[in-house]
């Protein structure tokens, strides 16, 4: 490929060369027509420099995006076809039918339209589609394009490239496209309060939080993940009052502090309803901000408590986060208060320092009345130190939906500041619904208690063993593999659940649908899975032997479910690509449920193995279809591992 590309470089430049001479000696029949084809062929010159370079710095290992591959040559074609149309429409989907081809670019049609408007120019689309279609540079991924309908034009892709494609898969494993620069990615997710239970509500942030990181990292981002904890304020008075009451020889020895949640509701009730108590609790606010020994030392044991907790869900989600909570700002907020005067943005509003940002009806207020900070100052100093500090080229907030006017305000008022310019770092809020229940309200017990998410994850794992003791399971696996199977079943399908709705909306927690092995479910999908790699082992090709073919076979393609299988698993680097744009993970498990079903056409259609039909002894090892299942099953591991799903050998 970059011989070809050096080769036509040359041919390019000499052209260009010539081009140069004839319009120097004059015989050029046009001087404007010479100047159009001088920059066709210097554009064109520049795309294949550019691709050139960008091919040898990619890993050789990457899987390449197909949909940014042809984006780059329509890109090309569109700008040698109209040099002067300026940012011009540029749009390269999937075929939705496969008499359609296997990619549409629908560019023609916008263009008509900014020709019409920008020029007066009526031109009808098809003739559009034409002049792009003559300026297609040479490629190794396209076999032949149609112009269909009103100016649709179909793209046809090589089978020797998708192939090639799907042996270096094999070969080299799921490998990322190359990224360019490393980037710093910091995402804030999970977030409970200390001295509070982890409830049904944190699920979602915890869930969809991690899967990011997990996506960012696995795409070569330098990602840190940031718990904000609730662990500094007022309540803190109230909490360390009442376990003076309780333990007064806490300092001594560590009081057994077994339910924090009954912990915090007496001292609730003490500060609600005893004046005396009241009166204390603010003074050991006072105290704990002035960080006397002793009071640090309170807060320590009644945090310590509450991560203990966390961390046992934690376990349970196979989640990593580095914890910084409100407490590490603390000693910002004043620098951030003084900035804030310093630029003039302070206005004093009924004793409170308040902060309008242009566009906003609510100030943020950074200083109460009495002196003390608030949530806007904890989040503008939070998002000042990843910024500067941690210098983050992508800031992502994971929190939900109703948190989003702060959140906005809070990022207007560190660009009005001058903290980051938009243009170049990205800080984004990824909001997401609320979690209901069956009756499709709020997510409660039926006292109509919040649900502790402990409960809820041991719920799902006695569902997941009632589940695998009906389809009796529990026969046929060892009690390893049946727990094995147990904890992949119970916090995937809890995980898959959340992500596989669009996290823009509510979603309704079911048990029962999302342990269904039907349909767009992690039941289905990990089975599905353990299935695909079952093929080779019953087959008793192991995975030295699939190596070896993958080395040395040639993946034909000619059945048509054969074909559409190798370009679903092909898709996966653009379907990531999207996510990262978008934050919507919901993409990734419909791509995986789509690869799953599809999959099922291929191997309902395709033997990968044929058997004697009275002994049962294998006739014909189809080794090239068994490394179309093997490619699935790669994808579909890597998927699950993004999505944080462990799936099993046996199910």
């Amino acid at each position: 490929q970059f011989a070809f590309q050096e080769n036509e470089i040359k041919l390019l430049t000499a052209e260009i060369e010539r081009l140069k001479n004839f319009g120097c000696l004059g015989v050029s029949p046009s001087l404007e027509g010479l100047r159009d084809e001088n920059a066709k062929l210097k554009y064109r010159l520049n795309f294949l420099k550019k691709s050139l370079q960008e091919e040898r710095s990619k890993s050789t290992k990457s899987m390449i995006n197909i949909n940014s591959c042809l984006q780059e040559i329509f890109g090309a074609a569109i700008q040698a076809a109209y040099p002067d149309l300026e940012n011009p429409p540029l749009v390269v989907t999937p075929s939705q039918q496969p008499k359609f081809g296997d990619y549409q670019c629908n560019s023609a049609m916008g263009i008509s339209q900014i020709l019409l408007k920008t020029r007066e120019q009526k031109v009808i689309p098809r003739e559009i589609a034409e002049k792009i279609v003559k300026n297609i540079p040479a490629n190794e991924c396209i076999e032949k394009v149609e112009i269909a309908g009103p100016g649709f034009i179909n793209v046809h892709l090589r089978k020797d490239f998708v192939s090639k494609q799907l042996s270096s898969l094999l070969i080299n494993g799921v490998q990322p496209p190359a990224i360019g620069k490393r980037k710093k990615v910091v995402v804030d997710f999970s977030s409970p309060n200390i001295a509070k239970e982890m409830h049904v509500g944190h699920l979602r942030s915890t869930i969809i939080g991690e899967s990011m990181c997990r996506l960012f990292e696995f795409a070569g981002y330098d990602v840190l993940r940031l718990n904000h904890l609730g662990d500094w304020g007022t309540q803190f008075g109230m909490l360390i009052a009442h376990l003076q009451d309780k333990f007064p020889d806490y300092l001594t020895v560590s009081p057994p502090i077994g339910d924090l949640q009954a912990f915090y509701k007496e001292s609730k009730r003490r500060f609600d309803t005893e004046e005396e108590f009241k009166k204390r609790a603010y003074q050991c606010v006072v105290l704990l901000q002035s960080k006397n020994p002793d009071f640090i030392k309170a807060w320590n044991l009644i945090c310590d408590v509450s991560r203990r907790e966390f961390q046992k869900i934690y376990n349970c989600l196979d989640i990593t986060i580095i914890e910084r909570g409100e407490s590490f700002y603390h000693e910002m907020m004043k620098d951030i208060v003084k900035e804030f005067e310093d630029k003039g943005f302070v206005q004093v509003d009924d004793g409170r320092k308040v902060v309008f940002v242009p566009g906003f009806p609510v100030p943020l207020t950074i200083m109460k009345s009495d002196g003390g900070y608030t949530y806007d100052t904890s989040d503008l100093a939070a998002l000042k130190h990843r910024l500067c500090e941690e210098k983050g080229d992508i800031l992502i907030y994971v929190v939900d939906s109703g948190q989003s006017v702060h959140f906005q305000t809070v990022f207007a008022a560190g660009q009005m500041i001058g903290w980051y310019d938009p243009k170049v770092t990205r800080v984004a809020h990824a909001a997401f619904g609320v979690v209901l229940g069956e009756d499709k309200k709020k997510f409660k017990t039926r006292s109509g208690d919040t649900v502790r998410l402990i409960d809820l994850l041991e719920e799902g794992l006695k569902r997941a063993m009632d589940k695998l003791k009906d389809k009796e399971r529990d026969k046929v696996l060892t009690p390893e593999e049946l727990r094995a199977a147990q904890t992949s079943v119970a916090f995937g399908c809890i995980k898959y659940a959340d992500l596989s709705h669009n996290r823009l909306n509510d979603y309704v927690f079911s048990f029962d649908k999302m342990l269904d092995d039907r349909g767009n479910t992690a039941a289905y999908l990990l089975y599905a899975f353990t299935r695909i790699r079952a093929i080779a082992r019953l087959a008793n090709i192991d995975e030295q032997m699939l190596r070896k073919a993958a080395r040395e076979e040639v993946l034909i393609l000619d059945h048509e479910k054969e074909w559409k299988l190798g370009k679903c698993i092909l898709r996966f680097p653009e379907i990531l690509q999207k996510i990262l744009e978008d934050l919507l993970l919901h993409t990734l498990c419909d791509y995986l449920y789509e690869l799953a079903t599809t999959f099922t056409e291929f191997y309902d259609s395709c033997y990968c193995v044929e058997k004697d039909r009275q002994t049962g002894q294998i006739v014909k090892v189809n080794m090239w279809r068994l490394l179309l299942c093997e490619a699935t099953a790669t994808v579909m591991a890597k998927g699950f591992d993004i999505l944080g799903i462990k799936p099993v050998q046996r199910m």
